[in-house]
């Protein structure tokens, strides 16, 4: 038997990369600590990876641990050799490949750690032998390390932060472990998360215009140098690279913004039939859940519809591999298009003025003069929050 061991396995892509990188069955095994202790004690496995929370709990149960391993402090991979378990810790690959894929810099640099389980103690190894200038851990308790509160009073230069903590993982992605915008000399931000493909966390802080880099590539280069110490084959790096962007389209959102009657709709329909994906609606899915929109604009007014699509958003944001067809007023709110952005690439579709329809079931778009009115307020929304830009002013 192959897998991975942790608590919550619901968000993982491990089976699907370690069965391309092998040719072996991954299985997921969620185990209590009780179950933990079974599985560790009976040895009726070949090899496993081992995730939050046991990266450190499973020391004891080991009859070997690599020097590596041992001086992380951290083990993420197991063998079981004759009945004799072995530990190693392939995260600090991992999570090296990804900062140096990425060209994140880290010599000579302030570096914030948050979190101070099994992952950051691989980020730290890594950190050290990059050379950073100063390493600071951060707990919400100040375990084994300072606290959030003396975080933001004495470290805003900091020039780099890594979220080594599952705060922001899914399902609970709009959750963000630390206020970016208050650090004014922030070069780079990382989380070893990789579901969704952009923390909220890394989504604030590439609106501040900071360089990014998500847990997806570490992921899956742990798992190539696992496969290489499960069956002693090297396999060549570049697998690394085909993987990551494979799993990056497969699950990635494509979501279209822009005026009402842009395109939007027919464009999304259009695509998702070419590429066999499943496509969205969110107005559709306001209307099914919450009723007419002209009628919840009329008996609740707009900020209570905006509330309605709000809360579509965020459950869709948590999806994967959707076509998504936005309202023309989704902008209207940051936390919308954090949400969207976490597991989507954003399109505006921009379509002349001249082009655009009035229509008078449509509460805020019911003229020609309102339709104009909309566009000066949107324009640079569309714009700003867009990844992509198309022109929409020909045929489909």
């Amino acid at each position: 038997m192959y897998g991975l061991i942790g608590a919550k396995l619901g968000h993982s892509y491990s089976k699907g990369i370690h069965e391309q990188l092998a040719d072996y069955t991954f299985d997921m095994i969620e185990l209590t600590a009780e179950e933990l202790d079974v599985f560790l004690k009976e040895k009726n496995f070949h090899a496993v990876n081992v995730t939050i929370p046991y990266k450190q709990t499973v020391i004891p149960y080991l009859d070997e641990i690599s020097e590596h391993a041992q001086k992380i402090g951290a083990v993420n991979t197991i063998v079981n050799v004759d009945g004799c378990l072995k530990g190693y810790n392939t995260d600090y690959y991992g999570f090296k490949y990804m900062l140096e894929y990425n060209d994140i810099a880290i010599k000579d640099r302030k570096v914030i750690v948050l979190g101070v389980g099994g992952a950051s103690k691989a980020v730290y190894a890594v950190l050290a032998d990059l050379q950073a200038k100063e390493v600071v851990f951060v707990h919400p308790k100040g375990k084994n390390g300072i606290t959030y509160e003396e975080c933001y009073a004495k470290h805003k230069d900091a020039q780099v932060i890594v979220n080594a903590t599952p705060v922001g993982m899914y399902p609970n992605g709009d959750c963000t472990p630390i206020d970016v915008k208050r650090f004014t000399h922030l070069e780079s931000a990382v989380d070893v998360i990789y579901n969704p493909l952009k923390t909220k966390f890394l989504v604030e802080a590439e609106r501040n215009g900071v360089k990014t880099a998500g847990g997806l590539m570490m992921l899956v280069a742990q798992a190539k140098e696992a496969v290489e110490i499960f069956t002693g084959n090297r396999l060549d790096n570049s697998c690394i690279t085909t993987i990551t962007k494979q799993l990056e389209k497969e699950k990635q959102n494509i979501v279209f913004i822009g005026m009402p009657s842009c395109g939007k709709s027919t464009i999304a329909k259009a695509l998702a039939q070419y590429l066999n994906k499943q496509v969205v609606d969110l107005d559709a899915k306001i209307v099914e859940r919450y009723g007419s929109i002209p009628a919840l604009f009329e008996q609740y007014g707009e900020d209570y519809f905006r509330d309605c699509e709000t809360q579509i958003a965020k459950e869709l944001s948590q999806q994967t591999g959707l076509i998504l067809s936005c309202g023309g007023g989704i902008i209207k709110r940051e936390e919308n298009m954090i949400s969207l952005k976490q597991n989507g690439a954003i399109i505006y579709i921009q379509r002349n003025l001249d082009l655009l329809i009035a229509d008078d079931t449509r509460p805020l778009s019911s003229s020609k003069e309102a339709i104009l009115k909309l566009y000066e307020e949107r324009k640079s929304l569309y714009e700003g929050y867009s990844d992509y830009i198309v022109e929409n002013n020909g045929t489909i």
